[in-house]
């Protein structure tokens, strides 16, 4: 037993204004393996979650159904907590951002950050829309982007060809809200000086910190820190941390009629669920959140907030007094059948829909852990690959073992194992792997961990293979060989239940009661279960049947129509007419695409090197939701706006543009447009 650690865990509030999907349980199921193994581990560690209920979004949503926001928020909670319960993610609390704990501890940062000087006010423009008399969110203005001059486009970015830029630089802009036209208005806000904290995040992104075993912690992920560096070294502004009424959150203290971000109060919300968790269990807050804690705190989190949680907190949790985390943990993103999820292909799959079809939400569990590392990567939920490596790993090879040796002990043995072994090789063998499985999970290297478990089970069923216990009961004076076959096989499939535990919790919970045993600790894997009285067997899990899949994808794709029905004739209209001198500004020449990446840190970009004829071209283009798979577009020819003017973005400089089609909704999708094979890079398209 390693030394006794105290450890908090959070994962990322999510927002309450959504049902719980598959891409959320890949964060919840990472979390909750870890926590899992480290209370297995005996360690005191304290896994807190809540809902974020704060912003613009609750409150307008609120308002479309004819309720408070207080009234949307708690049955909002009421259904996230249900579905993630339905996974077996072991919250040790489950609270809400809305909280009397919160308000108090983000006015107090909030005091503490503005009397060091972090905090300013200033004035600025901001859209506002007259009708709704509100000032609008980025998220919440619409219009041409000032780049590309692609339609319907969010206030911060294009989702087209990846520009970045404020809401007052849109072409054409409406209200999200009420479709008006908004107007320039000024208002006084508070900014966090983010940038006056860049000397401390740079040491702190870079540094470890000491865990309670004594090993060291790096604070971030390799990825994280190379993505740190370049926002740190390209210069950090001031943070503005205040919206304007009317708004759903918390008014600032000495400001009447503003109102804290809710990317303010949201990580707060970590400190406020484990201060309502201390103060119902008695355990010490202060130990934890002191800034000479020897306690651990770790994040997991999706990539696309690593900039919140990497910079913003661990400053605001310094400069007011706080400890800063001792790890912050990133993953990418979920893909169905290697595509973004989708409403229209009913791959969009809410955690509900997944329970409500029947489908055993242990096989996602394993399926999705098996698939996890520790590095930041999208991984791909395969429906037939999912199918396949459950029924193969779960049932075919771990639960068989059970299957094929508990009914001998029952029926032979009076439910009896052996007192003791003459040859405990197998199981010597699983033994000696407690330690490099405990270094996988510990580490969030879960598919090695899984991998190695399923080597275990192979060599667990070649040595049922070897002893065939089904031909020792047919054969006399075999009785006690038989008994201590199916007694070494029990043992192995006790040794491997350990080693799944932190992944299949319910399972586990079913084998402790087979094998009629205390709740299987990691430490339990030291000693064998000899002359020790099982239960009969009842069969544990049953394998998938292709048929629930099938269920699972209609009955999304069938509500989210049912949600948002889209006409068959949804067809953009046309733009302005034009003249035959405005298209000859255009110079569209035939490219050959040489490479084609993804753009580490963008959920939207690809990176292509492009063979106009005369030159090589970097083009940096917003259809990275439509391809998936990068590399196979190389080789391809595709058409190049070869004559617009290089922009810098955040990842590099952009040559040129690559010309796609697209319709009116996501869910349309986006397509490359192609040439007949003749045509040859640089040709011009006239």
């Amino acid at each position: 037993m390693t030394q006794k650690r105290k450890i908090m865990v959070t994962s990322a509030l999510p927002y309450a204004n959504g049902a719980i999907h598959l891409g959320h349980m890949v964060e919840h199921i990472q979390t909750d393996v870890w926590v899992r193994f480290q209370k297995m581990r005996g360690h005191d560690c304290h896994y807190v979650c809540a809902d974020d209920t704060h912003g613009t979004p609750i409150m307008l949503a609120a308002e479309k159904q004819g309720i408070t926001p207080e009234a949307l928020i708690e049955r909002v909670k009421a259904e996230h907590l249900a579905d993630f319960s339905g996974f077996h993610i072991g919250y040790d609390n489950y609270y809400s951002t809305n909280s009397p704990e919160n308000r108090h501890f983000a006015e107090k940062i909030y005091r503490t950050l503005k009397d060091s000087g972090k905090i300013v006010s200033r004035t600025i423009e901001q859209l506002y829309d007259p009708e709704k008399q509100m000032f609008l969110p980025d998220r919440f203005v619409k219009g041409e982007c000032p780049k590309c001059a692609a339609k319907d486009q969010y206030g911060d970015n294009c989702e087209v060809c990846g520009a970045t830029y404020s809401p007052t630089e849109l072409k054409n802009p409406y209200s999200a809200v009420s479709g008006a036209t908004p107007v320039l208005r000024t208002s006084e806000h508070y900014f966090f000086r983010l940038g006056d904290c860049a000397d401390f995040l740079k040491v702190w992104t870079a540094g470890e910190s000491v865990r309670g075993d004594g090993v060291m912690q790096p604070h971030l992920q390799p990825e994280s820190l190379n993505k740190m560096n370049e926002w740190i070294e390209g210069g950090l502004q001031d943070w503005d941390i205040s919206r304007d009424a009317p708004y759903f959150g918390f008014e600032i203290p000495d400001a009447p009629g503003k109102y804290f971000y809710v990317w303010l109060d949201a990580p707060i919300g970590y400190m406020a669920s484990f201060r309502n968790l201390c103060d119902r269990t008695g355990i010490d807050f202060d130990a934890y959140f002191a800034p000479d804690s020897d306690a651990e705190m770790y994040h997991f989190i999706g990539k696309d907030i690593l900039y919140f949680h990497a910079l913003f907190w661990p400053a605001m949790l310094k400069y007011a007094g706080y400890r800063a985390p001792t790890g912050v943990f990133a993953h990418g993103f979920l893909t169905v059948n290697g595509q973004k999820m989708s409403k229209s292909r009913g791959t969009f799959i809410t955690a509900r829909s997944y329970l409500e079809c029947g489908l055993n939400p242990e096989w996602m569990r394993y399926y999705l852990a098996a698939k996890l590392n520790a590095r930041i990567e999208d991984i791909d939920l395969s429906m037939e690959d999912f199918i396949a490596r459950v029924n193969s790993d779960l049932v075919g090879k771990y639960v068989n073992i059970a299957s094929r040796a508990a009914g001998f002990i029952t029926k032979r043995f009076g439910g009896t194992l052996a007192a003791d072994l003459s040859d405990t090789a197998l199981l010597d063998t699983l033994q000696a792997e407690a330690e490099n499985l405990a270094t996988a999970y510990e580490a969030r290297e879960y598919a090695r961990a899984l991998r190695d478990v399923m080597g275990l089970a192979d060599v667990v069923n070649a040595y049922v293979d070897a002893n065939k216990p089904w031909e020792l009961a047919k054969q006399e004076g075999q009785d006690a060989r038989l008994q201590e076959v199916c007694t070494v096989l029990i043992n192995a499939f006790r040794l491997l239940t350990i080693y799944l535990k932190p992944v299949l919790p319910k399972l586990a919970e079913d084998v402790e009661a087979f094998l009629d045993v205390a709740p299987l600790t990691w430490q339990d894997a030291g000693a064998l279960l000899l002359g020790h009285t099982i239960r009969p067997y009842q069969h544990l899990m049953q394998r998938i049947d292709p048929v629930l899949v099938d269920k699972l994808i209609e009955a999304n794709k069938q509500s989210m129509e049912q949600q948002n029905p889209t006409p068959e004739s949804a067809i953009e209209p046309l733009a302005d007419t034009i003249t035959i001198d405005d298209f000859a500004k255009l110079d569209l020449r035939v490219g050959k695409v040489l490479a084609c990446n993804f753009v580490e840190g963008s959920d939207k970009l690809l990176q292509f090197s492009v063979d106009l004829g005369f030159e090589t071209r970097n083009i940096f283009s917003g259809i990275r939701k439509a391809y998936q798979e990068p590399e196979k577009l190389v080789g391809r020819n595709v058409i190049v706006v070869a004559n617009l003017a290089p922009r810098k973005m955040r990842f590099g400089v952009s040559q040129g543009m690559i010309v796609c089609a697209s319709g009116t909704d996501d869910a349309d999708g986006l397509f490359l447009l192609d040439v007949d094979s003749g045509a040859k890079p640089g040709m011009r398209i006239s």
